[in-house]
């Protein structure tokens, strides 16, 4: 009886540190205008690509110019990089601005999204933003750049 009672505590334990765990690759929504901040002070004009990597750090990935694109990880708080990559490269600098970043945000808000875990574009133009509701429930919108409606909505 003891080993049950302690066996089924270790399994709630593990459970509750894996969702402790997994809310912390999740920011509010709220904390979009200081990614963005810092995401502009660091010098980038389009992003392909934001990530919550903790409570307080976030790992961008974007174009810096025409030929630059780089993939940096900020603390939140202050804007310091923790680690960057910088590749010169001639294919021209593509994806969202910060007005489409916020676009998409404001999109997944209206689905009910209360914090995010990734942000990204591809080549088509296609936008994914995943997250979780107010439920702590996971929540994955697609829109497409530089447009309000939703392509496509998973909710688990």
């Amino acid at each position: 009886m003891t080993i049950k009672m302690l066996i089924a505590g270790s399994v709630a334990a593990l459970a509750l540190g894996a969702t402790a765990a997994q809310a912390d690759d999740t920011l509010p929504v709220e904390r979009l205008d200081a990614v963005l901040e810092h995401g502009a002070a660091y010098g980038f004009t389009h992003v392909l690509e934001i990530e919550a990597k903790d409570v307080d750090q976030v790992e961008i990935e974007g174009w810096l110019d025409d030929e630059w694109k780089a993939e940096v990880r900020l603390l939140l708080d202050s804007g310091e990089p923790l680690k960057e990559e910088r590749k010169r490269l001639v294919s021209g600098a593509w994806g969202m601005t910060e007005a489409d970043v916020r676009l998409a945000m404001k999109t997944a808000m209206a689905e009910g999204m209360v914090e995010f875990e990734e942000m990204e574009i591809d080549q088509s133009g296609l936008i994914e933003v995943q997250g979780r509701d107010g439920d702590g429930r996971e929540l994955e919108i697609t829109t497409r750049l530089g447009e309000r409606e939703v392509v496509k909505i998973e909710r688990d």
